[in-house]
């Protein structure tokens, strides 16, 4: 287990200004103002509409973190943030919008700790365009990097339809229709996702093989007649009875023989490891009203108890394990 320096506590107490620093910089647009090359803080400041000292203190500290570079008054993007922070460039961090969210929302830690629960007012299904648009091309950038090869590691004989649960853009159906060009996925989600998740599969020329299914998991049936269910990044924002709930409704919407597939953060047996699952776990007690992060005995033990037997464990490079059960 790390131990941290006393001398390091300090320092450690402060690192959330780095954070915000770069969140302001991308929420405020003045990467992408800087993408056509230097200006001055005054000109930066006019295009994002900005106050101009404020902006200027801010493209400072931007440099400080290395994102930007100075000379003679003028600022423009490091490499880092030219590649990654201009809107409109392929490799464009779009996502970030849902960092500087969970920035909000980690706020609310302290409260939480003392409730028990999120304390946010309004629940998913509510939230605004805004925040489901960047909520998903987070969820997207991070799939389109990993589905592929979280796909590859499946055996897909016997395998020709495949309902995707809360896929979001559909970044993971869409793995399974490249993998297997016999199969067709679709995905079940909320209408205010799916709206987006046909943007996503349209841009990607397999609407003929990938379709959308509206509908919420919590509350309703799913759709039946598949081979394969994948819950990925999906458990974690359903409580313990939650997601024995879920289970049960995905063993209904499997044909005899079909299987379950879960990819989730899984903590070890004393919840202390891996890191990032033991941090998710507060994003979920921040963001969600029963979130967690979940053991593999856990996991295990509700998938038996929703019919499914045969249950291994295999481990992804992407920090998530993929369990997998048959009816």
């Amino acid at each position: 287990m790390k131990s941290i320096d006393p001398d390091e506590l300090f320092e450690l107490s402060r690192r959330f200004m780095a954070s915000r620093v770069l969140l302001s910089g991308f929420e405020l647009g003045v990467f992408t103002a800087l993408g056509c090359g230097p200006r001055t803080s005054a000109q930066v400041a006019a295009a994002v509409k900005a106050d101009a000292r404020a902006t200027d203190r801010l493209l400072d500290a931007l440099v400080v973190l290395g994102l930007l570079r100075k000379s003679a008054g003028r600022f423009c993007n490091g490499p880092a943030a030219a590649r990654r922070l201009v809107a409109g460039r392929p490799g464009y961090m779009a996502g970030l919008g849902h960092s500087a969210s969970l920035w909000r929302t980690w706020s609310t830690l302290t409260e939480s700790v003392r409730q028990g629960r999120g304390i946010l007012k309004e629940p998913v299904g509510r939230r605004g365009a805004a925040w489901f648009s960047s909520f998903i091309a987070a969820m997207h950038e991070r799939a389109r990097q990993t589905a592929d090869a979280v796909v590859s590691r499946l055996d897909l004989r016997g395998v020709s339809q495949v309902l995707d649960v809360g896929g979001g853009s559909g970044a993971y159906a869409m793995a399974f229709a490249r993998a297997k060009p016999s199969l067709r996925a679709t995905v079940f989600d909320l209408p205010q996702t799916a709206v987006l998740t046909r943007g996503y599969i349209r841009k990607a020329g397999l609407s003929g093989r990938v379709d959308v299914r509206v509908g919420d998991y919590e509350k309703d049936a799913l759709p039946r007649g598949y081979d394969l269910a994948l819950l990925s990044a999906i458990i974690h924002s359903c409580s313990p009875a939650g997601t024995q709930r879920l289970f049960r409704k995905c063993a209904r919407a499997l044909n005899p023989g079909g299987r379950i597939v879960v990819q989730e953060f899984v903590v070890n047996e004393s919840r202390t490891a891996p890191a990032f699952a033991v941090y998710f776990a507060l994003n979920m007690l921040v963001g969600t009203q029963a979130g967690d992060t979940y053991t593999e005995s856990e996991i295990r033990a509700w998938m038996r108890q929703a019919g499914f037997g045969a249950i291994r464990r295999q481990d992804t490079p992407f920090e998530t394990a993929l369990i997998t059960g048959h009816l």
